[in-house]
């Protein structure tokens, strides 16, 4: 894996063009395709974090087994809440404990010592905590200060220094007026006086990496009384709106479309967006806005909402279920739920494994983390490249990657004496998007040519080869080799009489 293709990128959306091998914007992306071991869960994933070498999730489930494990089998009852050793994906069985209502949020404190969960439950080990609880990640115990009252679902967490600040459906915390977004302080517990005043849900929140603002998205149109359509950008300390013109991105609702933000990922100086839309043809993409000056750096129109980013060894990740990227996807070549974009333009990336989607949403993945060079990915899918694997998943950058698919027989002509030309469709290599071609001839697998194609799961282009050293007036046979540079991987023999 180090080989790029790229898509050429609009602020209108992907347009369709294979470019060299080498982007102009370097990464140090290395994932490989092939999913490492993890544990599944019973039912969604719905939050992630990682801390101190552990993955913390949570969601719908209530109970976990091990890799391989068909459903109803090796179970072990976890209520909604469950760690896994970042390295090893193994159970992490001192985390345990009993909660009586769904997590949809996972966020991990700065320095790790704890993780804040957040959701429907009331109760965590028969204690009152009113959806919101603080685990203490040394011990695993809950964090006694941190228990404050909300009155309905929490969806949404993020930590900035010493404020934790959490979104959801909610319209009272501690008995005071916080409607859907609220803050409290992470050394006492207390409210504070950070007040949005969302409409309606926020569905994600962050912060900025330097503090400066915290953006919010959802379904809202307005925060304090004014129009704020899905997204925004508040102040730290107030909860006032900052300007956003980058927000422009999002479009206004329609009697035929409806696009809210479902995530949001803040990185250095930029910030990332994931939309779902209601309608034919509504905006499902991904956009970016710069921290400092709030305007838009670019926008993606794939279609298929999506739900999940992640910041990973240089490069967004993004959880949907993408069905048509304009021109991209132009040969009917399904739905794809994992892909990679670069972060600076916003253009596809090469690493190409796929989930399926389950239910409730059918949309596959919904949360994804990262602990720095590996991404974990939780949701509703039952499948991960095609093997069962339900709700959790993660990619590494240990391990072996992706082979490439077994090319095929090639099709065979002569075009000229001493002459035989060698076609076959380009092959696909989920972590890979540059391959060596080689033709080879006869058992001895002499090659006889050799080029390099770009190629991707949307564009499969016909690779051509010619021999022109071939014995005349004799029957040869030939074959294609790929290779990725660690993989060869040889087709079948077709036969020809050469001229």
């Amino acid at each position: 894996m180090g080989t790029r293709l790229f898509v050429a990128l609009g602020i209108g959306g992907l347009v369709l063009a294979v470019l060299p091998p080498e982007p102009a914007h370097s990464t140090g992306a290395r994932l490989t395709a092939v999913a490492a071991t993890s544990w599944q869960t019973d039912a969604s994933v719905l939050g992630l974090a990682v801390a101190r070498g552990k993955v913390y999730v949570g969601g719908r489930f209530s109970t976990v087994r091990p890799p391989g494990a068909a459903p109803g089998t090796r179970e072990v009852t976890r209520t909604y809440l469950a760690a896994f050793d970042e390295r090893t994906g193994a159970l992490d069985a001192a985390m345990n404990h009993d909660l009586n209502g769904f997590v949809w949020a996972v966020v991990a404190s700065p320095d790790g010592s704890r993780v804040y969960v957040g959701g429907d439950f009331t109760r965590v080990d028969g204690l009152v905590r009113n959806r919101l609880a603080a685990f203490d990640t040394a011990t695993g115990r809950l964090v006694a200060g941190i228990a404050p009252r909300v009155s309905y679902r929490v969806k949404a967490l993020a930590i900035g220094r010493t404020s934790l600040y959490f979104g959801g459906s909610f319209g009272l915390v501690n008995g005071v007026t916080r409607n859907r977004a609220a803050a409290i302080s992470t050394v006492t517990g207390a409210l504070l006086p950070w007040n949005p005043d969302a409409d309606d849900d926020v569905y994600a929140i962050d912060v900025a990496h330097d503090n400066s603002r915290v953006y919010l998205g959802g379904t809202f149109a307005t925060l304090r009384g004014r129009s704020h359509w899905a997204v925004a950008s508040v102040d730290t300390s107030t909860g006032a709106a900052l300007p956003f013109p980058a927000a422009s991105a999002v479009p206004l609702p329609t009697s035929t479309c409806t696009s809210r933000v479902k995530d949001i990922q803040a990185s250095g100086r930029r910030v990332f967006f994931a939309d779902a839309g209601d309608g034919r043809g509504c905006f499902d993409g991904t956009w970016a806005a710069d921290v400092a000056s709030g305007k838009l750096l670019w926008k993606s129109n794939c279609l298929g909402a999506t739900e999940a980013l992640a910041v990973v060894d240089g490069w967004l990740f993004k959880g949907s279920h993408a069905h048509s990227c304009p021109r991209t996807f132009a040969d009917g070549s399904g739905t794809h739920f994992l892909l990679l974009q670069n972060p600076a333009t916003g253009a596809l990336g090469p690493w190409f494994p796929n989930t399926n989607g389950g239910p409730p949403t059918l949309v596959g993945p919904l949360v994804a983390t990262s602990g720095g060079s590996d991404l974990w990915v939780g949701g509703d899918f039952t499948e991960v490249n095609g093997a069962g694997q339900q709700g959790l998943t993660r990619f590494t950058n240990f391990g072996p990657d992706a082979p490439p698919l077994r090319p095929a027989v090639p099709t065979l002509s002569r075009p000229a004496i001493g002459q035989v030309r060698a076609t076959v469709r380009a092959s696909l290599d989920n972590d890979d998007v540059r391959l060596t071609y080689r033709l080879l001839r006869g058992t001895s697998n002499t090659v006889v040519a050799s080029t390099r194609v770009s190629s991707a799961f949307w564009y499969r282009p016909n690779v051509t080869l010619t021999d022109t050293t071939a014995p005349t007036r004799t029957t040869q046979a030939y074959r294609i080799e790929v290779s990725d540079g660690h993989h060869d991987v040889r087709g079948g023999y077709a036969t020809v009489t050469v001229r």
